[in-house]
């Protein structure tokens, strides 16, 4: 395997500049957050569109800037004010060092976000990609920002077998990109003429539009063939399996939902009462016995699964309804005994206070479903 990146093969690339600037400025998708390239909004669309697809950020952009416009309003906000404006995108640690930047930028910096590469790269949450994209895009620092997208444009143009997992990988386009990157506005230009390139025609394999590129006659991967074969890129490890017994404790009209911990997956989200496991309908009659629920009915649901970067969820479920009478006997937060459910403390909410209060990750969207589907009026599962 080929380690670094042969000179001979990098002559051509500042021969794209131009015929990439020019396609840009006639070809840029209108988003909302290019309208006003501030860094405030910069930063903000960056950080959403990490493994999300544009249209789905769409939506979650403009919601976020009208009710956070300023770094100052995002360092105030609660976290369960940001995590239910975050909610169905995923990856919520994203929102919580958002706050946490935003909190360092107001102590530190006065509430200005730092133009300089160097001085973004020590915000929580802000990695080389993303300071780039914010020095360059709204601060005219000629400065590459290097993301997917990005080098699958430029490992094509210079056909490169190299993994583009590896950190050096990227460090060595950067440098590339460095030497002949214009300056002023059109730095940010170009950058985001190469996300642009990569995201609608130097697509992944062959969806690739290479008919449609304005750099087709300069990429090496074209006119060797090797399109569908780059970039390469290792494989990941395999995705952990995790199952999981989801509860839907319910009385008709409140649904049972508790805390997570700070650490760990999902970490400071509410969630749906679950079990690690799958248990058997004899199994949770026990354990929900040992915890003094006696349920009116239970009533096994459909399986579901949920993905996330690094881990499977197999999930099972069962609907569980308790008598009006029982949740009228035990104030909030109702604690059961310690036991083997981990359902001490968990917290009556109703469709309401779901639909716009809590948070509850995407992960458990099926279960929740089951619940909010029954109240008139609230059928919002986002």
């Amino acid at each position: 395997m080929i380690n670094h990146i042969p000179l001979e093969r990098t002559k051509q690339l500042p021969a794209i500049v131009e015929p990439l600037l020019q396609w840009y400025h006639s070809h840029a998708r209108v988003l909302p957050w290019r309208e006003e390239p501030t860094p405030y909004r910069v930063w903000i669309s960056e950080i959403m569109l990490q493994q999300t697809r544009v249209e789905t950020v769409k939506p979650y952009f403009e919601r976020l800037i009208i009710a956070l416009p300023t770094v100052q309003s995002l360092a105030t906000v609660s976290l369960d004010v940001l995590f239910k404006l975050w909610e169905g995108l995923g990856y919520y640690n994203r929102a919580r060092n958002l706050k946490k930047a935003a909190e360092k930028i107001v102590a530190d910096y006065n509430g200005t976000i730092p133009r300089d590469f160097a001085t973004l790269l020590t915000l929580p949450g802000i990695g080389r990609y993303t300071a780039g994209a914010i020095s360059s895009i709204a601060c005219n620092e000629r400065q590459p920002a290097v993301d997917g997208n990005v080098l699958r444009v430029i490992m094509r143009l210079i056909a490169s077998p190299i993994d583009i997992r590896k950190e050096s990988t990227k460090r060595s386009i950067e440098d590339e990109l460095l030497k002949f990157m214009p300056a002023n506005k059109d730095a940010g230009f170009f950058n985001q003429a190469l996300m642009e390139l990569g995201a609608t025609i130097c697509l992944p394999k062959s969806a690739a539009h290479c008919t449609e590129c304005p750099l087709r006659t300069l990429c090496l991967a074209y006119d060797e063939s090797h399109v569908t074969e780059l970039p390469y890129k290792s494989r990941n490890s395999p995705r952990i399996i995790e199952k999981h017994t989801i509860l839907v404790i319910t009385d008709e009209n409140h649904l049972a939902i508790n805390q997570r911990s700070n650490k760990g997956l999902l970490a400071g989200l509410w969630e749906l009462p679950n079990i690690n496991g799958h248990l058997t309908p004899c199994q949770l009659s026990e354990l929900l016995a040992q915890e003094g629920l006696q349920p009116v009915s239970i009533k096994k649901l459909s399986p579901a699964k949920h993905v996330f970067s690094h881990i499977e969820w197999q999930m099972i479920g069962y609907s569980i309804l308790l008598s009006e009478t029982a949740i009228r006997e035990n104030p909030l937060p109702y604690s059961v005994k310690k036991g083997a459910l981990p359902l001490s403390p968990f917290f009556w909410a109703t469709a309401a206070e779901l639909n716009s209060v809590y948070s509850i990750p995407t992960a458990f969207k099926h279960y929740l479903s089951i619940f909010l589907q029954k109240q008139s009026g609230f059928f919002d599962t986002k």
